[in-house]
């Protein structure tokens, strides 16, 4: 439900474009990592990959499961909540762990976070937090990098400005674009694979970015 709901508004709110590298389907039990630089790139990212034909499970902030309705939904629907700096952290991989070996796709955000910034340009991915490349490690499941640019001319800025945002999208319908990139080879090492996969996301985003540009 979450992404035939995504898929219904995401066309609503912006006119979106989806390209991918020559590699072949999204395999399942692949991790899928994305730049997040808006509160409303979730549901861009998630609509662009159910046009790809991929429904994925999505590690999500653990504050999103106490909005009504939404919530439970997530929770239906098999979501990872993400409880950052508590000493539950650490379920949300083992959650995702489970998920890649039951053949689904997992859908995380490597930054852990939106960049603090008013305006709505774009900007290249903040560093990464460890999770992605320790999951990868963990399970040996393939990464593929995701891209996306153009969500922060939906919902960007302060509280205000971003409902502000929302509110004005269906009548301004800003381009967003996204781009799957290749897999990529995680090194063993985390630090070396942090790298790696920021990198390959940065790539995507550059792609993701240039189509805007066209």
């Amino acid at each position: 439900m979450i992404s035939h709901i995504a898929a219904t508004l995401a066309p609503v709110f912006g006119r979106m474009t989806v390209t991918a590298d020559a590699a072949g389907p999204i395999v399942g039990g692949t991790i899928l990592v994305a730049n997040h630089t808006s509160l409303a790139d979730p549901v861009v990212v998630v609509a662009a990959l159910r046009r790809l034909g991929v429904d994925p499970v999505v590690m999500a902030a653990a504050g999103l499961w106490r909005v009504p309705v939404l919530g439970g939904a997530l929770a239906r629907e098999g979501h990872i909540p993400v409880r950052r700096g508590t000493a539950r952290a650490a379920e949300a991989l083992d959650a995702a762990a489970e998920a890649l070996a039951a053949g689904r796709c997992v859908l995380m955000y490597g930054e852990g976070g939106i960049p603090v910034r008013r305006d709505s340009g774009e900007a290249a991915p903040l560093p990464f937090r460890s999770g992605l490349a320790r999951l990868a490690r963990t399970t040996g499941a393939p990464v593929r990098p995701i891209g996306q640019a153009g969500a922060r001319r939906i919902s960007s800025g302060t509280a205000a400005k971003q409902i502000a945002g929302v509110l004005t999208a269906p009548a301004r319908r800003p381009r967003v674009h996204v781009h799957v990139g290749a897999a990529v080879s995680l090194p063993e090492h985390v630090a070396d694979a942090t790298a790696v996969a920021h990198g390959a996301v940065t790539s995507a985003w550059r792609t993701a970015v240039t189509s805007l540009a066209a």
